[in-house]
Parts: C-alpha cells; structure tokens; sequence
C-alpha cells in the first residue's frame, strides 16, 4: 500500500503542476492584459487559485515521498491535496486525474496500518 501511494500520489503532484501552471497562467493573464468579454474574465477568488496551484501539487509530491517513512502523515497530506484541488479548481476533465489520484493514495497512506516494518501508526 505505501509503494502504491508513493507511485499515485507523485503522479498526482505532477499533473497537479500541470493545472496549477495553467491556473496561475490564466489569472496572471487576465491580471496583465485585462477580460476579454465572454472569453478570458477573471475569477473570483484570485488568491485562492495562486495559492492552491503552489500549494495542492506541493502536497502531493510531499505526500507521495514520505509515503514509505511515514504513512500516515503521507495520507493526511494527499487528501489535503486532493481537498485543495477540488475546492480551487473544481472536478473537471482536466482535474480529475490528480484529484482521484491523491485521494486514493491519501487513502492508501492511511490505510497501511500494519506495514512490514514495525513503525505502525495506529
């Protein structure tokens, strides 16, 4: 379970990236050349959505690779992730990859209970 949660968690951070560059593209876009009526409009909550596209992906990583050492710290940190990223970005086509990734590995995090070496957490 950790080795699965180590794999899906960093997948889940990397294609986080990808939304999070995307994201904080769009506002600093729109930010620098102004709204295009019907086509380019800010969103509503700027900050949310700069913070969230550092910060959600940055989690994931971190999670995915403390997932042999520490487990369940691991899986707190990949559901935060996945909470971030559904909360700024929404469940889209391009969301759902790295918002189902990171929940399943924060699952898995927090479910390896009884690993093979005698650190359990619980």
């Amino acid at each position: 379970m950790r080795n699965a949660a180590m794999i899906l968690g960093v997948i889940a951070g990397l294609v986080g990236m990808i939304v999070g560059f995307f994201g904080y593209g769009f506002v600093e876009l729109v930010d620098r050349y102004g709204e295009i009526e019907g086509l380019a409009e800010q969103v509503e909550n700027r900050q949310l959505i700069k913070t969230a596209s550092l910060l959600a992906p940055l989690l994931a990583i971190a999670g995915g690779a403390m997932a042999h050492a520490r487990a369940l710290v691991a899986g707190v940190l990949l559901l935060i992730s996945a909470a971030g990223m559904y909360y700024a970005f929404g469940f889209g086509v391009f969301t759902m990859f790295p918002i189902a990734f990171a929940g399943v590995a924060g699952l898995l995090g927090i479910a390896a209970g009884k690993p093979d070496e005698p650190k359990a957490h619980f």
